[in-house]
């Protein structure tokens, strides 16, 4: 059996290489029209960095992995071919803000029907709106020759940061298909592929209208379960009262549950905004106003909760921060990725620059230029200077925001990082990962999100 993964981003990549290692007879190719990120893929130094994914490619690599940009090769030899594109918020047109942009996946099915000369399984990896397949399954019905396609959704639940561990022990894998027997062997083919290592039970199959819907509704789920704690995080600074504790309190009720109630300056990532905004279309499409702007309104709290975070660090340091140095720790959307699409920092950073700050960044795994790619400035833009250490990017600080969860931050040496800042020394602990009683017999002026 052949596979192969059209995109070779954060989800096709450490998928693939996933099914690699636990099926060593299958041979899989990760296809990419980008040269640059292909040949990233066959260096030692990977494009995404992903805990335990080096070892799963550099194990799998040219024995039954491989990385190649003739698409139209590997496309026309695969049994099964997976669709990992991106699919962005569109920023233009009818739906633009809300709406998926599905051109990429409208180009990766018309290059399967140009190029098929064999039957094949289409799987839907991408996060896509409901009825995607439909559009897919039109466009390969027009294919030139004899080829025959079943179109089957597989939404990806990999989370950034835990990646592998999401792959190598999912909490359910999901399989939609059309419910004809031809529909029902194709979705029982990729079924024993996860069924090598995911436990039965757990590969839920649907049909692929219930699978796409159902990845929309997770991430809607989890992002409204952020906002709803980070809207409760502004009421405890009023009131004195801890977000911390109020999270522990509700989450050991047994209805609702512990996970995602840490409050922060907002969630980030690929999925949730893009698939909230999809949710939010979606229902405006079938008229359903009430039900869109219910969801609609979990956005707007996700942008208040960055937006309130800055202008309490403009309000504490005496009302402004032009000319003032702030330091930035972490510019990923979240702990152990490079992963930064987004990310609240990015939107921090655009309005301190706005109040004329000088921002200082250090993350220990994203560039100077990524960084600068994703604010939207010149890479010699004099207000963003990025670091190679969190002591450096602190030395003369006025403040510290911190907006990523990186282990590191919490084990740093703020003795001497405080004695070389300006004084007051302030610090903003953006994730709630700090201890703020030591840093407060340190010296500095503590803020946590949340929290007095």
């Amino acid at each position: 059996m052949k596979i192969c993964c059209i995109g070779a981003g954060y989800v096709g990549g450490p998928t693939m290489a996933m099914i690699a290692h636990k099926c060593p007879d299958i041979q899989i190719t990760v296809v990419d029209i980008n040269p640059d990120r292909i040949a990233a893929w066959n260096s030692d130094n990977l494009p995404i960095y992903e805990l335990g994914l080096d070892e799963l490619v550099f194990e799998c690599r040219d024995r039954n992995l491989f990385f190649s940009t003739d698409v139209d090769k590997h496309v026309d030899e695969a049994d099964i071919i997976f669709i990992s594109v991106n699919t962005p918020t569109k920023t233009y047109g009818t739906g633009a803000g809300k709406a998926s942009d599905l051109k990429y996946i409208e180009l990766c099915a018309r290059k399967i029907a140009e190029v098929s000369t064999s039957d094949k399984i289409v799987v839907e990896k991408s996060t896509l709106p409901v009825r995607t397949a439909s559009t897919i399954k039109t466009i390969l019905e027009n294919c030139p020759t004899d080829a025959k396609f079943q179109v089957l959704s597989n939404p990806e639940f990999l989370a950034e940061g835990t990646a592998v561990q999401d792959l190598q022990n999912p909490d359910r894998v999901l399989i939609g298909g059309d419910q004809t027997p031809e529909g029902l062997a194709a979705i029982q083919t990729l079924f024993d592929i996860y069924a090598r290592w995911v436990p039965s039970e757990k590969i839920l199959t649907t049909n692929v209208w219930s699978s796409e819907l159902s990845k929309l509704t997770a991430n809607a789920f989890l992002a409204q379960r952020i906002s709803s704690i980070n809207a409760i995080s502004a009421l405890c600074e009023a009131t004195e009262a801890n977000v911390d504790e109020v999270a522990r309190a509700v989450g050991t009720d047994s209805r609702i549950g512990p996970k995602f109630l840490k409050s922060s300056v907002g969630f980030g990532g690929s999925c949730f905004q893009k698939d909230v905004l999809n949710l939010v279309y979606l229902c405006e499409h079938y008229g359903l106003t009430e039900v869109a702007e219910y969801w609609e309104q979990v956005i707007k709290m996700n942008d208040y909760q960055r937006k309130r975070f800055v202008k309490r660090i403009v309000t504490t340091l005496f009302n402004t921060v032009a000319g003032k140095r702030i330091a930035l720790l972490g510019f990923a959307f979240k702990k152990d990725t490079n992963d930064t699409r987004e990310s609240a920092a990015i939107y921090i950073c655009r309005d301190l620059l706005d109040e004329q700050a000088e921002v200082h960044i250090y993350d220990p795994k994203v560039s100077h230029q990524q960084i600068c790619a994703d604010i939207g400035i010149p890479e010699d833009h004099p207000g963003v200077h990025t670091h190679s250490s969190a002591e450096e990017a602190c030395d003369k600080a006025h403040a510290i925001a911190v907006l990523t969860e990186w282990d590191e931050f919490t084990k740093l040496d703020y003795q001497a990082i405080f004695d070389k800042m300006l004084k007051p020394a302030f610090i903003f602990d953006g994730r709630n990962i700090l201890d703020l009683e030591a840093l407060r017999k340190i010296g500095f002026e503590t803020h946590a999100v949340g929290k007095v």
